[in-house]
């Protein structure tokens, strides 16, 4: 009861963060809108119940929407689609059983905070066309090239151009709100850390639309609103639910299909819980491959109910953090929220302004990408900082994965160079030279050694220390090996000091 009670309003914060993004994810996918909404059911109860992530917050994700999109024309029907998804479900659950997870756990840290600070900043950019007015783009995109032929920075200089009165008011009496109400001063006001700022946000919005209805010239047009599927009787329901196309069963294109969502998916769902770990105020360590059956789980639910994909959403488990949750109580609540409110109030919610929303996520993506938080980085060193704003860049200007691709590369650059210099130590004194062997010493150590060797001047004394040494390639041995032969012509002294637990390094 009590994760109930201290969950219970965040959960509401991040149900309306997650309504707009699976009605629009679900559209910009091709598929139908209730679709979208199936999935949020799915990856907050069914993921949740099962994730050993507190916070993380799962439902339809923006990186999957071209690949749903291809996969719904490929496959010839929605239904071969969803069947598809089940597939997926299956190789993640598989996944998760063969510890296939662990593999999050190679990313550097470096790369993830670029993620993070480059979701802040897409959500900034991308919200800024809601905030006015301006919803040619679908609610919840995040790449650079939009399906409208617009890119990220003209279609916010077109809103600007375009701009809807009622939106852009209540847009800007959002932002203003927000800046005051969630404020340390006022959260630490008893009322408004029971009733925080993001809800008063949505209720005036809410509010503003009934005052100003239509035909006034402040009044807020149907597209700028949230747009829940309104069913009016309960048979109606059956209209609504696709189910998978079990005939498909034997074409080998839809289990490829299958296996290609099941990797991106899961690849979104590692990096998104290894950001959320980063977030986390307690810290907690999420296990990835319980996280992998866990989301394998919810697209198998999600596919069979006529859902789209779903993966941990970086977006909607930020806003979860923000909003003060510590258990993923909130996660599985919100799920529930998005049943309720879809049997029970689509005409109230039909009413919010997706101009409030917005408001709410350039909140939420300012606390991603603080200056703070590049001034920390940028003293930590360019070794730090520049797989940093690499990722940060290559996600902005290409999508979510493509970025953390490349991000990844410089990453690895920076190990593999670093290592260079930590694998061979040269130290010396009054003549006396000595190499320090690191534990692991191989082919990539050949370009500082041959550079160490050759500081190593005439008629000197050398000590090469391998008591540390466990594992040493074939090539460094014979470069040593190599160089013992060029020393007695340069009348160098060598000495050496092995490693006696293991005979396999004596340099002989």
């Amino acid at each position: 009861m009590k994760n109930i009670y201290s969950n219970l309003l965040p959960s509401l914060l991040v149900f309306l963060v997650a309504l707009p993004l699976c009605l629009g994810i679900a559209l910009g996918s091709g598929a139908p809108p209730f679709a979208g909404l199936l999935a949020g059911m799915a990856g907050g109860i069914v993921v949740g119940l099962i994730s050993g992530s507190h916070l993380s917050v799962s439902g339809p994700a923006a990186g999957l929407t071209i690949l749903v999109s291809t996969s719904i024309t490929q496959l010839g029907s929605f239904e071969t689609f969803l069947f598809a998804v089940v597939i997926a479900g299956f190789f993640q659950i598989l996944f998760g059983l063969l510890r296939v997870g662990k593999l999050g756990e190679f990313i550097p840290n470096t790369v993830i905070r670029g993620m993070m600070a480059a979701i802040g900043l897409i959500l900034i950019l991308k919200q800024i066309p809601h905030l006015v007015g301006y919803d040619h783009d679908f609610e919840g995109d995040e790449d650079f090239s939009q399906i409208d032929g617009e890119n990220t920075f003209t279609e916010i200089l077109i809103a600007f151009l375009k701009i809807s009165p009622g939106a852009a008011f209540i847009g800007t009496i959002s932002i203003l709100l927000l800046l005051v109400l969630e404020s340390k001063r006022m959260r630490t006001n008893l009322f408004f850390k029971w009733f925080p700022g993001t809800l008063v946000v949505v209720m005036v919005g809410i509010l503003y639309t009934f005052l100003f209805e239509k035909g006034s010239s402040w009044a807020i047009a149907q597209e700028h609103l949230v747009a829940v599927p309104h069913v009016s009787q309960l048979s109606d329901w059956a209209t609504e639910f696709h189910f998978p196309n079990w005939g498909a069963w034997g074409n080998l294109h839809v289990w490829t299909m299958g296996l290609t969502i099941a990797l991106v998916a899961s690849l979104e769902s590692l990096l998104g819980i290894e950001a959320v770990d980063k977030l986390d105020p307690q810290k907690r360590n999420t296990n990835s491959n319980l996280e992998l059956i866990a989301q394998g789980t919810g697209n198998m639910v999600s596919g069979l109910i006529g859902g789209i994909p779903v993966t941990s959403v970086v977006v909607r488990s930020t806003a979860n953090i923000s909003a003060g949750a510590s258990h993923k109580t909130s996660t599985i609540l919100h799920g529930f929220w998005l049943v309720i409110s879809v049997m029970f109030f689509p005409f109230v919610l039909n009413h919010i302004p997706l101009a409030s929303l917005a408001a709410i996520l350039i909140f939420v993506g300012y606390k991603l990408v603080k200056p703070a938080i590049f001034i920390e980085i940028w003293r930590q060193g360019k070794i730090q900082f520049i797989p940093f704003i690499v990722t940060l860049i290559a996600i902005l200007g290409l999508d979510l994965l493509k970025g953390i691709g490349i991000g990844l590369l410089v990453g690895l650059f920076f190990v593999i160079k670093r290592n260079f210099k930590k694998g061979i130590a040269l130290h010396e004194h009054e003549g006396n030279f000595l190499i320090r062997f690191q534990q692991e010493v191989t082919f990539l150590n050949r370009p500082l050694l041959k550079e160490t060797l050759s500081k190593i001047p005439n008629h000197a004394h050398l000590l090469m220390d391998l008591s540390r040494t466990e594992r040493m390639d074939e090539d460094i041995r014979e470069m040593i090996l190599d160089f013992k032969i060029q020393a007695k012509h340069k009348h160098i002294e060598i000495e050496f000091k092995h490693n006696t637990r293991n005979n396999h390094f004596q340099i002989n």
